[in-house]
């Protein structure tokens, strides 16, 4: 009677549990894909506007259209005095391009032109699902196809942190133009970050994601297969670098409490070739106000010496 007993809650229990994974799985694919769009407002935006006249450099408002039609806006930055090479800069989730500015300043001043692009579902760009690199890969080839004509810039670089580090680092399966790429805060496969972010609530490390939560990820990932028809376990920023011959400099905060420094390890064991700098002290995209002597030393130096070897 007892063992009986046991039985039927423990199916009653079984039953909760996949009913509870299904649901929120439902809830998290469809939250993830429709991240809050950061709307880019005059008056966020004209304090920097203000800095770039004041530099000297020009600004100017610039669209594409997108492989799958959708339009994507930015600004192009244009220095007093020119080196001649480019920098695409991509920010993180639920950002505009506002959230890059400080980078934009410090290339601008180095005579570097600049795309501040807001990225699909973002910003003043057009559509309504962010998909972590599956589409933004080829917006991010259009965007080189633009400033390759519009400029005829010897070199073209690629600076993304988070979400915006995740994409210049896929892009690298589609796009090989790039002379040099630095990505801060990348997290290494879409799912081990999803692994992540079910420990998070609780404290506690991805292995609540792998195991006792397992079922709800992969509801997420049927979810975003059958609804939107993506493949979000194929997104993953380690097999595009371990695939590429573009340089690439990863940077992570040792404290990131977002994405573990954990991600740009494993990046990095699966491409030896990159570079890995781990900033003491950073937090989630920290690097540049924690130790901003070093990433201008670090960021210039990976910068001339590619824009060297293009030329031998």
């Amino acid at each position: 009677m007892r063992r009986g007993r046991l039985l039927r809650w423990f199916v009653v229990l079984f039953l909760l549990y996949i009913a509870m994974c299904t649901v929120a799985g439902i809830y998290l694919a469809d939250g993830t894909l429709h991240p809050s769009r950061r709307i880019l407002t005059e008056e966020e935006s004209a304090p920097f506007k203000n800095r770039v006249r004041a530099m000297g450099a020009q600004l100017q408002d610039v669209s594409i259209t997108a492989p799958n039609q959708t339009t994507l806006r930015g600004w192009l930055l244009r220095p007093a005095v020119r080196n001649g090479n480019a920098a695409i800069l991509l920010h993180g989730l639920a950002d505009n391009r506002l959230g890059m500015t400080g980078y934009a300043e410090l290339l601008l001043a180095h005579g570097y032109t600049v795309l501040l692009p807001d990225a699909r579902a973002h910003g003043a760009s057009g559509g309504s699902l962010a998909t972590f690199g599956l589409l933004e890969r080829d917006d991010i080839r259009a965007w080189v196809d633009f400033v390759s004509a519009d400029q005829r810039p010897p070199c073209i670089y690629g600076l993304g942190e988070s979400m915006g580090a995740a994409q210049i680092l896929q892009s690298l399966q589609v796009e090989g133009r790039f002379c040099a790429v630095i990505a801060e805060s990348s997290f290494s496969t879409f799912r081990e970050i999803a692994y992540d972010r079910m420990g998070q609530p609780f404290h506690l490390g991805p292995w609540v994601g792998r195991v006792p939560l397992r079922l709800l990820v992969e509801v997420a990932f049927l979810r975003a297969r059958w609804k939107y028809g993506l493949r979000m376990e194929e997104i993953s920023p380690e097999d595009a670098v371990a695939h590429s011959h573009v340089p690439v400099l990863l940077i992570h905060g040792q404290i990131d409490g977002n994405i573990p420094v954990r991600h740009s390890r494993a990046i990095h064991a699966r491409a030896p070739r990159s570079v890995l700098w781990e900033v003491p002290g950073a937090d989630h995209c920290g690097a540049l106000s924690i130790a901003p002597t070093e990433f201008q030393e670090r960021m210039t130096t990976l910068f001339e010496r590619s824009a060297a070897a293009q030329l031998q």
